[in-house]
């Protein structure tokens, strides 16, 4: 059997990569859950449907557009009484033109992922290079659309290896504050939380409730932010228009270091 095969060439290769990219992340996920300091998440845009009315939208796009973002975060360190009075400070960044590699259609496909996510890491280093300051800066591609009759929108991710998120979002202002509320998601992704609702979208009692210990449990005002949707009912939900309607739950603040362990 030869030692120094190809095949075997490979897989040490991509056993080394998988190690560095493990150490780096290690070193990631301690600067982003210490919260003695903001975090910056800079938001890059990128024209989803190459048309004209999305370049428009993505040129006329500010600042402000995304102050929602950073009060949502304020509030949730006043309730949980963090060091730091603004964890997550975001920032607008230049437009993409190329579009990110697509996720795997499977999955579970395990090797698959992997492989997507290393390819993902290295297109966002050729487009938004790393230095010293990606070990506590998170970075968002927010893919934008035209809005049409139907059409539901691919679905966003955030991922803690890499501090990265796609989001896949609408280009019409008056989606901006809902908009808002997918980029909060993904950004509490990318700094450990996980989600909090079951495969049909509903809350799972009690972490995905905003309120768990309510009586009359229903109908809920406002959505745990990891789950995605204010509980009215048991089998009644709707999606929070604005981030000034969500919450970070207490379970979300245990994954994410904003309170102990209990």
């Amino acid at each position: 059997m030869k030692v120094f095969s190809y095949r075997n060439i490979r897989v040490l290769i991509l056993l080394s990569v998988l190690a560095i990219a493990a150490i780096y992340t290690q070193d990631q996920h301690i600067n982003t859950t210490s919260w003695f300091k903001p975090i910056d998440v800079v938001i890059f845009p990128i024209n989803g449907d190459g048309s004209i009315k999305t370049a428009k939208y993505i040129q006329q796009l500010s600042q402000k557009d995304f102050q929602d973002i950073d009060d949502f975060f304020h509030r949730g360190a006043k309730l949980y009484r963090l060091i730091v009075e603004q964890p997550i400070r975001t920032q607008l960044g230049l437009g993409i033109e190329v579009l990110p590699p697509a996720p795997p259609q499977n999955r579970n496909a395990i090797f698959d992922v992997i492989l997507w996510s290393l390819k993902l890491r290295y297109w966002a280093y050729q487009h938004t290079p790393d230095n010293i300051a990606n070990n506590d800066r998170i970075r968002l591609y927010v893919i934008y659309h035209q809005a049409q009759q139907g059409q539901v929108l691919a679905h966003s991710l955030g991922l803690q290896k890499g501090l990265i998120g796609i989001i896949h979002a609408f280009a019409d202002r008056d989606q901006n504050s809902q908009n808002n509320v997918v980029m909060a998601h993904e950004v509490l992704h990318t700094v450990g939380a996980s989600d909090k609702y079951d495969r049909y979208n509903h809350p799972v009692y009690p972490d995905g409730y905003a309120k768990p210990e309510q009586k009359p449990l229903y109908p809920q005002r406002y959505a745990e932010i990891m789950a995605g949707r204010i509980a009215l009912s048991k089998q009644q939900t709707k999606i929070p228009t604005h981030l000034k309607f969500t919450i970070v739950g207490e379970k979300t603040a245990e994954e994410i270091n904003w309170i102990k362990s209990q």
